[in-house]
């Protein structure tokens, strides 16, 4: 339990306000002269949509967050450039169908929330995503408010390979969907399809149109389209040529059902800046358009990118004649600088979880929660029989990689109640690396995981770094724990990691083997604890996570 004196609180208010460890930042897109350098999300905000509030001011972007729970992130934003994490639309995947639940209580990954739009009309705020073994949802704010309660979502079209959703309600009051198709589960791809909705948004009156097709073509892989009415021109703005070396293109029609003539208005030219595509185009109360897309850095996952647009031409040309800017002016504001960041670290002060946390599936309380005593606790989850590595551990408290180079430092205590329990730090991805503390006997070991392939079942490999004597034990007969209170970090740069640990936070021991991450299923590589064990009949164990620090 942490405890303060009054001259230590006034103290620490004091260096909370200029610079609070939760705040630390480890990127800052904001150059605080009035420009702005790219990425301005450097973290894995897939597939990212924006809209404006009614303000005219208030900006909010949600993105792809596939398995992960809790779902569709909430971020807001002044001035497009700086942006918090305010909330989650969805809290498990999907409220009010049992059956969904129960099927996304294991993790499923690359499955769930794909390449959602959000929009506002009529007082509340809508998102869309298709599911691509489901079909297309929605859901809603309850009172127009981003930050609160959101309805629970609503099955707009059943089916399977819907993805990639975006409704347009037109000015009189009809309402239309475009859609991109998974060729994973339709056996077709490359084509996208307008079709008209109730005027609620809810379910379909109309039968879908082929508007795009890009088969054959260097339009292949046409897909995350978002649609826009603009100057009686119906948009739809959508990326091709694929993920990582593909373009953004703009489509106009007079009708919302096409034919469409298009131009690509955005590639990466002579940058370094890949794949620039697939977001979000927002039109300000200044009068000024800027369009909001990723980049995939790989193990790092999908980075936010900021662009200006000009349509002077008729068409909405974006960045610097089409090719992606690195620094720019920040769009006009009737606010000062001010700097948001992204949270990373968390004291595991609050009896809630902080809003940078996920789970790999639907949440069970006996994954582990906050305790009064200012920690958060993670049981250990018990492993199925045969199991070869940690790939379908739904328990692991994850969060995203917050820059290109930064230090995660944890304290912890690990309590075992059997042998072969562990609990640690681990960089999760398609490949993984954790150092853990396990129990074996009456001691513990330090202990380095790791896996590669770990999705093919490819079992994982053990680094015994050191053997640790608990530094206190249960005075009972009664199912007495033993624990071991250490210090763990990892190093990232240059997507290469290092661990290290310590007992005392002063002296620190580099050990392991060099890990190089590697991304999850359409996801970037996330850090956090984990914490499992072999023994299904024995009480569980777990790590009480006093507080984790990122820096720079």
């Amino acid at each position: 339990m942490k405890r303060y004196s009054s001259f230590l609180i006034c103290s620490f208010l004091i260096t909370y306000l200029s610079f609070s460890p939760t705040r630390a930042q480890v990127w800052n897109p904001d150059n605080g002269d009035g420009t702005y350098t790219n990425p301005i999300i450097n973290a894995d905000y897939s597939d990212p949509d924006v809209c404006v509030g009614p303000s005219g001011e208030d900006y909010y972007l949600t993105a792809s967050s596939f398995q992960c729970v809790p779902g569709l992130p909430i971020l807001h934003s002044k001035d497009l450039v700086n942006w918090e994490i305010i909330g989650h639309a969805l809290k498990e995947l999907y409220s009010g169908n049992s059956e969904l639940i129960e099927h996304f209580r294991t993790p499923q990954h690359g499955n769930g929330v794909w390449a959602p739009s959000i929009r506002y009309h009529e007082g509340e705020y809508y998102i869309y995503w298709g599911d691509p073994d489901f079909g297309v949802f929605m859901v809603k704010t309850r009172g127009g408010n981003p930050a609160g309660e959101w309805e629970q979502p609503v099955c707009v079209i059943r089916g399977q390979g819907y993805i990639d959703t975006t409704p347009l309600w037109d000015d009189d009051g009809h309402c239309y969907l475009v859609n991109a198709w998974a060729n994973s589960r339709a056996k077709f791809a490359s084509v996208l399809t307008v079709r008209e909705l109730s005027a609620d948004g809810t379910h379909p009156i109309g039968q879908p149109v082929i508007v795009f097709d890009g088969n054959g073509s260097k339009n292949r892989t046409c897909e995350g389209p978002k649609f826009y009415k603009r100057d009686g021109w119906y948009w739809i703005l959508c990326p091709a040529g694929g993920v990582p070396t593909g373009f953004q293109l703009a489509m106009r029609s007079k009708s919302p059902y096409g034919p469409y003539e298009h131009k690509i208005v955005l590639a990466q030219g002579k940058t370094n800046i890949n794949g620039p595509h697939q977001g979000g185009w927002v039109h300000t109360k200044y009068g000024e358009d800027w369009f909001l897309h990723f980049q995939d850095k790989e193990a790092y996952g999908r980075v936010v990118h900021l662009q200006p647009v000009d349509w002077s031409s008729g068409w909405p040309i974006m960045g610097n004649n089409g090719e992606p800017v690195t620094t720019f002016s920040k769009p006009k504001s009737s606010i000062a600088y001010r700097s948001y960041s992204i949270v990373s670290s968390d004291e595991f002060n609050s009896p809630t979880l902080g809003l940078q946390w996920q789970w790999q599936a639907n949440y069970d309380e006996k994954f582990g929660m906050p305790t009064a005593f200012g920690t958060f606790r993670l049981y250990t989850h018990k492993q199925e029989e045969g199991w070869k590595n940690l790939f379908m551990v739904p328990n692991m408290l994850l969060q995203k990689t917050p820059a290109d180079r930064f230090t995660v430092t944890t304290k912890l205590r690990f309590t075992s109640k059997a042998d072969s329990q562990f609990g640690g730090l681990i960089m999760m991805g398609l490949d993984y690396s954790a150092l853990v503390v396990r129990r074996m006997g009456d001691v513990f070991q330090l202990v380095q995981i790791t896996c590669h392939a770990a999705d093919k079942g490819t079992p994982q490999t053990e680094n015994v770094i050191a053997t640790l004597q608990p530094t206190a034990k249960d005075q009972t007969n009664y199912k007495p724990g033993i624990h071991e209170d250490i210090y763990l970090r990892l190093t990232v740069d240059d997507s290469k990691v290092r661990f290290a640990y310590s007992l005392n936070n002063k002296k620190w021991t580099d050990c392991g083997d060099e890990f190089q991450m590697k991304e999850g299923k359409w996801i970037g590589a996330k850090f956090g604890f984990v914490a499992a064990e072999t023994d299904a009949k024995a009480d569980r164990g777990w790590i009480d996570a006093d507080w984790i620090k990122v820096t720079p």
